[in-house]
């Protein structure tokens, strides 16, 4: 890993917050993420599993931790299993966790290797009544791939029939949505790291050059900064390749006159930052696009307020379409008619920003969070309003990263990258 030791108390407190929410007398298991072959012996680069990474700091494979609060013997209370490293493994793959360096990430002290997990689960589920498995709900998930933990499950229950069933999923979904100090400045750091990339591709940006070579601007940035790279797949897209809301061939020139859509992001510590800027290929926005861009970051700006403690989200996205109609209609993209027709299930706007304003941010860029629970401080919010215009052969988002608070407007990440039109351009003119 390239990132710097994140601080043990972080993972000693979200497991006491999750274990003060588990059943009497059960027992939660998490498993890492498997490492998913390419062909002959190619791998993809490992990703660890967002749940154990929260409760343990352990970025490794073949993982798992096991937590059973009410376990008779104190040492069983927190357990973990490592693969077992030794001179040949450090040769071969480089560091692995030693017990004594798994008690420095994750501040658990019992740490077992692999092959001893069979022989402690059996004693651990004599123990215990419950077993909370770890199954992904999140809203936008579609998986086809069997993970490791849903091996893991089959395995379980077919040696265990007779325990109760729990789900750790709403546990994790209202614990990771909230985040603890030291996760802010995690995603504050992802979101600095993502100011220097910007920095850099504006002075880089001039008519002539491609998509992918921006693209690797970025990634040059976020790379010397002890990023991984890029938080998703990065998206840059120029002309009407911005019309496209997943473009992510990147394979295009940016001409002369043209807008580019950068929706990138750099990860640090596994935390992910989200940004969108459009900025002008020749360094200036004619008067067309620079009337859409205003208007795009009015709505930005007027929605990021509507982010407070107790907002719903469904409510939330109803208020930012009215801010948007209004500035539709100032742009003449519709009128007055378009609105007394439209379909509620499907408002008039939709038709030039047909995507939500905002999603959860944290470890992973769409985080964990119940859309239908009242926003709470320390949460993390993308804004990301657009509008999108092919008969006019561009279109423009602009997205921020903000944190709800107590008291207050929300604390916006990325306060410090570049977004107004006239800056922008100072800077790409220097």
């Amino acid at each position: 890993m390239k990132y710097h030791q994140v601080d043990s108390a972080l993972y000693i407190k979200n497991r006491a917050n999750f274990m003060a929410k588990m059943k009497p007398n059960s027992l939660a298991i998490f498993n890492s993420n498997d490492i998913y072959p390419i062909s002959a012996d190619s791998t993809m680069p490992f990703q660890q599993h967002r749940d154990i990474l929260y409760l343990s700091g352990v970025d490794q494979e073949e993982s798992v931790l096991i937590m059973f609060p009410d376990a008779p013997h104190e040492k069983h209370r927190e357990v973990l299993f490592l693969k077992e490293t030794n001179e040949h493994i450090a040769v071969w793959e480089g560091e692995k966790l030693t017990k004594e360096r798994a008690l420095e990430v994750s501040g658990i002290k019992t740490v077992y290797w692999l092959h001893e997990m069979e022989k402690v689960i059996a004693e651990l589920m004599a123990q215990s009544d419950t077993v909370h498995i770890n199954t992904n709900e999140h809203y936008r998930a579609s998986i086809e791939t069997e993970t490791r933990e849903a091996r893991f499950t089959k395995w379980l229950f077919n040696k265990y029939p007779a325990h109760s069933v729990a789900k750790s999923n709403p546990i994790l979904q209202r614990l990771r949505s909230v985040k603890d100090p030291i996760e802010l400045d995690l995603l504050q750091k992802a979101c600095d790291i993502t100011e220097k990339g910007m920095r850099r591709v504006l002075g880089f940006v001039n008519p002539g050059v491609t998509e992918y070579e921006i693209e690797a601007e970025f990634m040059h940035e976020f790379l010397r900064n002890r990023s991984k790279g890029f938080a998703y797949t990065p998206i840059v897209a120029s002309g009407n390749n911005a019309n496209v809301l997943h473009y992510i061939e990147n394979n295009q020139p940016c001409n002369d006159g043209d807008l580019i859509l950068l929706d990138v992001g750099a990860e640090y510590a596994n935390y992910s930052s989200d940004m969108t800027r459009t900025i002008p290929v020749n360094g200036r926005y004619t008067k067309r696009q620079r009337e859409v861009y205003d208007a795009v970051n009015r709505v930005k700006n007027d929605a990021t307020k509507l982010l407070v403690p107790g907002a719903i989200w469904a409510d939330y996205h109803v208020e930012v379409g009215k801010l948007m109609t209004s500035e539709l209609l100032g742009l003449g993209l519709l009128d007055k008619a378009d609105v007394q027709n439209e379909d509620p299930n499907w408002p008039a706007y939709k038709k030039y920003f047909m995507h939500g304003t905002s999603h959860h941010m944290g470890l992973d860029t769409h985080d964990y969070g119940l859309l239908w629970e009242p926003m709470k401080a320390d949460m993390v919010f993308t804004v990301e309003p657009g509008i999108y215009i092919p008969e006019e052969g561009f279109g423009i988002r602009l997205e921020d990263d903000v944190v709800v608070q107590e008291n207050g407007e929300p604390f916006n990440l990325m306060r410090n990258i570049p977004i107004e039109a006239e800056e922008i351009e100072d800077l790409m003119n220097q």
